[in-house]
């Protein structure tokens, strides 16, 4: 007797969390759920609602209230809101732009969307206008639904405003659907491959790519990321993340309801450290995640004013974690850090795992459901090479559809999907993340990680953040450069560059220490990732007119001592 798609997906939900801690058996014996037809909101969360009722979501507040919302609450209101948004002309297959801080109604209408069968194209309220109008054309927008302070920088066109909050002339309010009819009716099943979510990447290195998923890419493809970070059914997740990236689908949506976990997310003007351990400790955080941006941020308090008996599990993503900030964590309060990889086309595939020992440095192992290769400039196996998955018959629910270029879609073909991260692999078939393949450099004929160099600069007093590029040289091709952000009080002087230049000399061989360092403000996209392709082109074209920088320093300029003082 067939299953139906909820209980295909609980069946792998609760493999994972029968065997949280046992990464072997997870690894050997996990199996995808095999789903012709699926829809997140009707068939898991409505069916959570209905049957194993409990708080969903828990909106810490700037004034420091609580909205609290059960699975019912949500399920309810979005039903109301799908309602209401069909009342507008919404229809299966129309594209939706989501504009919306970590308030109530981003998820009542990310769930109302997913009823409808309608596609969402989540926006950070970072974006800028020529940012939202590239959106709104390139994703050929129907419907945007938007907080009210954000309507004034959306461009005019054709599609329908729905505006969260005060009143807007010409947007309809999102307050009228709790007057809409509370019985919904699907028009049709929900096709386990039809498109969901559209997404636009951060763009580090190049004009944003279209990333499409489907209906189970997503919302079952996170199992994965449940497992790493290590929910289960009752907890209290933070995730530090702005709406309209990747990463909060992934642990502010998705991977805590696939466990039946509460959602913390905090409504605040701008990221506090203080206010946020506060938070921890207050309602009783039992796992948290936050991007190494954070972290680094959060190692500048005393951490162990803070600890609490609540928490249990760690975990950092978006980019890698140094091993300065994990160390200083655990001694803090006694947990480790747990890193882990993915990408806005992906759910996590590789990560720390919980009740596993972590390498310093190490981003773990491949997940289970996720085969793994690393490859290649031939497409050899290779023991360093490009994290690689393998797309035949392992291919993973956790990837997405493919690119959509203009009104087509570039599905994934051949043999793998090659990631453009490049990767080391130990003997354990533990891996250490080694970088973009487009930021890492030769000098003086060796290869260079910046990730390596940046994670030793840290471990310095007064760096708070680096970033590390190639600098033209002509006796060695390029020099390691760094850029620096320092910690609140250092000064960018002479006698602070000697004592960085002293520890590069100190931790890293001749052929990999920083020859140049600057003080500057570190350029990053709009979802916190450092843009090295902008310092590298800013150094390039500094080399080649024979300029530098005001706060820039050279090492040969210097007396730097052998040791660091």
């Amino acid at each position: 007797m067939a299953i139906s798609p909820t209980e295909a997906v609980k069946t792998a939900r609760d493999f994972l969390l029968a065997h949280r801690e046992d990464y072997a058996t997870a690894r050997r014996d996990f199996r995808w759920p095999q789903l012709e037809r699926f829809n997140f909101a009707l068939d898991w969360f409505d069916v959570i609602a209905r049957e194993r009722d409990r708080e969903a979501l828990r909106v810490v507040q700037q004034d420091g209230s609580i909205v609290s919302k059960r699975f019912s609450d949500l399920a309810r209101e979005s039903d109301r809101l799908a309602n209401y948004l069909r009342s507008l002309g919404v229809r299966r297959g129309d594209t939706v732009l989501l504009m919306l801080g970590n308030v109530a109604p981003l998820w009542e209408s990310i769930l109302a969307i997913a009823k409808l069968g309608a596609i969402m194209i989540p926006a950070s309220p970072l974006l800028s206008g020529d940012d939202l109008k590239d959106r709104l054309d390139r994703g050929a927008v129907r419907t945007v639904i938007a907080g009210a302070a954000y309507t004034n920088r959306f461009p005019p066109g054709t599609w329908t405003g729905v505006a969260v909050g005060a009143d807007v002339a010409g947007w309809h309010r999102f307050g009228d659907a709790a007057q809409a009819d509370a019985n919904f009716l699907a028009d049709a099943a929900t096709r386990a491959a039809d498109p969901l979510i559209l997404y636009f990447t951060s763009g580090t290195t190049s004009k944003p790519k279209l990333v499409l998923h489907s209906h189970v890419s997503y919302p079952v493809g996170h199992l994965s990321t449940m497992y790493w970070i290590g929910l289960k059914p009752g907890d209290v997740h933070l995730n530090i993340s702005s709406p309209g990236w990747a990463k909060h689908a992934w642990s502010s949506l998705f991977a805590p309801w696939l466990a039946e976990a509460t959602i913390l997310t905090l409504d605040h003007a701008r990221f506090d450290a203080v206010a946020t351990l506060d938070t921890i400790l207050r309602e009783r955080v039992t796992t948290f995640c936050a991007p190494p941006t954070v972290w680094r941020i959060l190692i500048q308090q005393d951490l162990s004013a803070w600890k609490s008996r609540d928490l249990r599990e760690l975990v950092g993503a978006g980019e890698p974690l140094n091993p300065e900030v994990i160390n200083r964590v655990r001694q803090a309060w006694g947990i480790t850090i747990r890193d882990g990889f993915g990408q806005t086309e992906s759910s996590v595939m590789i990560a720390n795992t919980p009740g596993q020992s972590v390498a310093p440095g190490a981003v773990g192992r491949p997940l289970p459901g996720f085969d793994v290769d690393l490859l290649d400039a031939q497409g050899n196996p290779a023991d360093e090479g490009e994290i690689s998955v393998r797309l035949d018959a392992a291919r993973p629910v956790g990837l997405m559809q493919g690119y959509r270029i203009g009104d087509q879609i570039q599905p994934l073909g051949g043999e793998f999907y090659r990631t453009g991260d490049v990767a080391v692999e130990d003997t354990d078939g533990v891996y250490t993340y080694v970088g973009r393949a487009d930021d890492v450099f030769k000098s003086s004929d060796y290869r260079i990680s910046p990730f390596e160099l940046e994670s030793v600069l840290i471990e310095h007093p007064m760096v708070a953040e680096a970033a590390v590029v190639p600098s033209p040289d002509p006796l060695r091709l390029a020099v390691p450069k760094a850029f620096i952000a320092l910690t609140p009080g250092s000064l960018p002087t002479a006698d602070t560059a000697r004592s960085i230049f002293a520890h590069s000399r100190k931790a890293l061989g001749a052929f990999k220490r920083i020859r140049r360092l600057e003080f500057h403000d570190l350029p990053k996209t709009i979802s916190g990732k450092i843009r090295r392709v902008a310092l590298r082109q800013l150094e390039a074209e500094r080399r080649a007119s024979d300029q530098r920088g005001a706060l820039e320093w050279v090492e040969d300029e210097l007396s730097v001592p052998e040791k660091s003082s």
